[in-house]
């Protein structure tokens, strides 16, 4: 497999800002012992991406000191990463600060009330510590959005598009941008639609076209330069298709059949599917969890980046857990900073996936030390590829059909029946950015 990587961690960045996280909070000597208890396994909880396990343990929290700050703010972080933007408001009503108005501008944004949410954005922008490029970018289509609906879809119901052989496993798919025919990435490492600077754009609201009659209106668009994207793919890529307007068209991508499905309604569950069950790091990072390495003891921390062609790049704890020495792993051809290995397997839902190659070498940390979590590493398009994927339930569930080998009705579901050949280097010249 001839891989070509289109990492953007910088987006990633740009959708998270730098706003220091609830471990960071001071905590007062007078806490209640239990409190604090519950209170600390919440926050170390939500660290490592366990949301579950940081709602119980915060709720329990809350019962024992319900106008705490600190629990009140963590209790927030937990309902926005698990979307569910009514409990995140309710949890810090009242609050002020920093902390809050990031928070509530996150939650008011991502549920669609575009006046409130620059407010709130304005609110956080106007503290000389807090670095926020999401936040500035974002506050400025707010401000320029009153009274828009965001993500409203007229014409058909459902829309069906063939996808272009471009890459080995990138997600490209061809739409209308403002009426204009162009190529889109489908890229869920990035929180919102991003549109290329290159061609003179700027950050502003658009329309989106899919097949013929499907068109999604008010639709947020920031910009950057996807020059190297398009260079990397060799295709002249003119917007990122993010995540807060996948999870508005409830999509399909399935690889393999070469189509793109678009919906205004969550689809009935596949027959012969696993079920991922996704949240997302401040509204807009997609991550799950789920166990690495032979005896799976060792649960992994993954963010889904489809933008990446790699089937998965870890770093030094990932690894680890994968029961992998770094010492072992052998260098990428043309790629200097990159080393290679195999994953004994890799879980996904129910399926088991043996033998999955890997990357190391791209690192996490840039954007791990502004949000106050420990992602273990990513998973890319060259792993979703081998899969029929449906994005559902407003993006918390992800659905996954084995598209090489249909189980049949007296056969349990299995692994893909190929393994996925090593990752390359692309031959570009220059590593990968």
């Amino acid at each position: 497999m001839r891989v070509r990587a289109v990492v953007t961690p910088m987006l990633v960045v740009s959708a998270f800002g730098f706003v220091a996280g609830c471990a960071a909070t001071a905590i007062a000597p007078d806490w209640p012992p239990l409190a604090k208890k519950w209170f600390d396994r919440a926050a170390a909880s939500y660290h490592e991406v366990d949301f579950e396990d940081a709602e119980l343990a915060v709720d329990n929290a809350l019962r024992l000191e319900p106008h705490r700050n600190e629990v009140r703010l963590l209790s927030a972080r937990v309902a926005l990463a698990e979307l569910d933007y009514d409990r995140a408001l309710k949890a810090i009503e009242g609050i002020d600060g920093s902390d809050a108005h990031g928070i509530r501008g996150r939650a008011l944004w991502y549920s669609g009330d575009v006046d409130r949410a620059a407010d709130e954005l304005d609110a956080l922008l106007a503290d000389p510590q807090v670095r926020d490029p999401w936040a500035q970018e974002v506050s400025k289509l707010a401000r320029s959005g009153a009274g828009r609906q965001p993500f409203k879809i007229t014409g058909s119901l459902l829309a069906s598009t063939e996808m272009p052989a471009i890459g080995n496993t990138a997600f490209v798919v061809p739409l209308e941008l403002d009426g204009e025919p162009v190529l889109g990435l489908v890229a869920t490492g990035t929180a919102e639609v991003v549109t290329d600077s290159g061609s003179g754009r700027q950050a502003s609201w658009v329309s989106l076209r899919f097949g013929d009659r499907f068109e999604v209106k008010d639709v947020p668009a920031l910009t950057k330069d996807l020059t190297g994207v398009s260079r990397q793919l060799n295709a002249p890529i003119k917007v990122l298709l993010g995540v807060n307007l996948l999870r508005h068209i409830h999509p399909t991508v399935d690889f393999q059949g070469s189509q793109f499905v678009v919906r205004t309604f969550d689809p009935p569950p596949p027959p012969h599917a696993t079920t991922l069950h996704l949240a997302y790091i401040r509204g807009g990072g997609m991550v799950f969890r789920t166990p690495l390495g032979q005896d799976n003891t060792s649960t992994g921390s993954l963010l889904i980046d489809t933008a990446m062609p790699f089937p998965l790049a870890l770093d030094d704890g990932g690894w680890q857990k994968a029961g992998v020495a770094v010492g072992s792993l052998t260098a990428v051809q043309n790629a200097a900073h990159l080393k290679q290995g195999i994953l004994p397997h890799v879980i996904l839902g129910a399926f088991d996936i043996p033998k999955v190659p890997a990357v190391y070498g791209e690192s996490l940390e840039e954007f791990e030390n502004g949000l106050d979590v420990n992602l273990d590493g990513m998973v890319g398009s060259g792993l979703l590829a081998a899969f029929r994927v449906t994005l559902s339930d407003g993006g918390r569930t992800l659905w996954l059909e084995d598209t090489q080998l249909p189980p049949s009705p007296d056969q349990p579901e299995s692994a893909p029946s190929q393994d996925p050949a090593p990752p390359v280097a692309p031959k570009l010249g220059t590593p990968p950015s």
